[in-house]
């Protein structure tokens, strides 16, 4: 079984598990919804977005910076392909 060992992680899994739910999220949510710190946040969002699988778009609200994430087609493709995977090795 080919498992992609980028998603395996378990910090960009639930980064990945989190973005398959919404249509986009901002910084906040998703380090609240991972438990992860800023600095782990930021480090596994850049491995996922060199690989396409999430995008990033920074804008301001008002006067403060907003960072905003995406899962792209191509990381929605890999997320469902290694789901796929995982529960043909767990049956």
């Amino acid at each position: 079984m080919n498992i992609d060992r980028l998603i395996h992680s378990p910090a960009r899994l639930s980064i990945m598990t989190q973005l398959m739910v919404v249509e986009s999220a901002d910084a906040t949510w998703l380090k609240g919804q991972t438990d992860l710190s800023w600095g782990n946040l930021a480090t596994h969002i850049q491995k996922l977005e060199e690989v396409g699988y999430v995008t990033v778009k920074k804008d301001f609200v008002g006067k403060k910076p907003r960072t905003v994430f995406r899962l792209s087609k191509s990381g929605i493709e890999a997320f469902e392909i290694y789901k796929k995977n995982i529960l043909e090795i767990l049956q």
